[in-house]
């Protein structure tokens, strides 16, 4: 079996393992990108989401900038995003969002990591992780070429799932009895629309249709949200809805085939009653489904809903965040959603991104220690780069300095990620 030693692993390419990756290869620090899929972005990419929300508070105010705005201007920059916009959701909420190109992004991607110097292993598997005294090992990954065993100093979990931390021993945060895990959801792009026709349903009118489609059994979502692809007369619809523990293997194979069937019966639905999609058929389906929530590690601090209504600005902070709390029930298809105020923000803890279990390292992304209720809030992929960008400098900085992550100062994290154009209190 071949041996690599790095500096710096990320595991999981997705929006928020690609940012970390980009900001510990920036700094200086080796950096290896492990990924399943042949690109990366994750969410924004295999699950298709089409759109970066939670940008803003409710007046306005940006509050997520750094590697996150960088890629935003990048995209815009070529005709692959719409820059910073707002929409009404399905609820009356206004909001904020950027549309993006899912393909384009993908190019992108390549490119930020290509440039900041990050070796990037695709088609590779978690196959095992050898632990020993608190610190991870090993790290041993299936390729094309059979098993490699990496030997990383600092590892970065931002596999979403947090399958290595799990391997590795990790402590992670229970639900409550009265929780269940959110549903996912698997896009699809519809088109062509007359986007004149399907903007100008009025509130009341699309919340009709949208019931109506759930009684009759073919919206799993009471929405008809979507996200217009630029440049295009097409959409990706965020309307199915799948109650699946995404950590079990069968479980999620029976849910991708259920999330395909719900976007057939969705897209005959827009087609024969929502105006402005007549014409229009299912385009393409996302590679796979989104997934709001898995495991989320229990961390040297757990953030609550309760520091998010708060506006908690802890000393170490390390992102500032602004999105509502956003819950889908696994059950039933309404949604639950909690606004925090007008010019309300909070502030994500450096401590809720280290595992309190192990000494070498971070989370990166959805699986940060926050409770069910917070993580709701702190999902969203915004505030997943704001965190990765974190998490990687924080990664380079433990590396340089020889220390575990758990005691890089926070101010000095503070300073460079000022200077990286991170938005942070003070």
């Amino acid at each position: 079996m071949q041996d690599i030693a790095t500096t710096i692993l990320v595991c999981g390419g997705g929006i928020a393992g690609t940012v970390a990756a980009i900001a510990a290869a920036r700094a200086g620090a080796g950096t290896l990108l492990v990924e399943r899929w042949g690109f990366l972005g994750g969410s924004a990419t295999a699950a298709a989401v089409g759109q970066f929300v939670g940008w803003e508070t409710g007046s306005g105010r940006q509050v997520v900038h750094g590697i996150a705005e960088e890629i935003v201007a990048r995209l815009v920059a070529r005709g692959a995003a719409d820059g910073h916009g707002h929409f009404v959701m399905s609820t009356g909420h206004r909001m904020d969002r950027v549309n993006y190109d899912p393909e384009a992004l993908k190019l992108l991607l390549d490119e930020m990591a290509a440039e900041a110097g990050v070796r990037v292993l695709f088609h590779a598997g978690l196959m095992a992780v050898a632990a020993a005294r608190r610190t991870i090992e090993a790290v041993t990954m299936l390729t094309k070429a059979g098993p490699l065993r990496i030997l990383p100093r600092i590892v970065v979990d931002a596999s979403g799932d947090l399958d290595l931390l799990a391997r590795a021993g990790a402590a992670f945060l229970p639900l409550d009895p009265s929780e269940s895990l959110q549903p996912a959801t698997l896009m699809f792009r519809f088109g062509p629309i007359d986007f004149a026709a399907f903007e100008a349903i009025p509130p009341a009118e699309r919340a009709a249709l949208a019931r109506e489609g759930v009684a009759r059994g073919m919206l799993a979502r009471a929405a008809l949200h979507a996200s217009r692809m630029p440049g295009t007369d097409d959409a990706w619809f965020n309307i199915g809805r799948v109650a699946v523990d995404a950590t079990d293997p069968f479980a999620l194979s029976a849910a991708e085939m259920e999330g395909r069937r719900q976007a057939f019966r969705a897209a005959a639905f827009l087609r024969a009653l929502v105006p402005g999609c007549a014409a229009g058929r299912l385009v393409a389906l996302a590679p796979q489904l989104g997934i709001r929530e898995t495991r989320r590690v229990r961390g040297l601090y757990v953030l609550t809903a309760e520091d998010l209504r708060a506006g908690t600005m802890f000393e170490d902070a390390i992102a500032i965040g602004a999105y509502p709390i956003d819950i889908h029930p696994a059950q039933g298809a309404g949604l639950h959603f909690q606004t925090l105020g007008e010019d309300h923000a909070y502030a994500i803890p450096y401590r809720a991104l280290v595992p309190d279990a192990l000494d070498n390292a971070l989370v990166a992304g959805r699986g940060i220690s926050a409770t069910h209720e917070a993580h709701a809030a702190t999902r969203v992929m915004p505030l997943a780069m704001a965190i990765g960008q974190a998490a990687g400098t924080a990664a380079a900085m433990a590396a340089a300095g020889n220390l575990p992550p758990a005691l890089v100062p926070a101010a000095a994290l503070q300073t460079r990620l000022r200077a990286a154009r991170a938005h942070l209190p003070g």
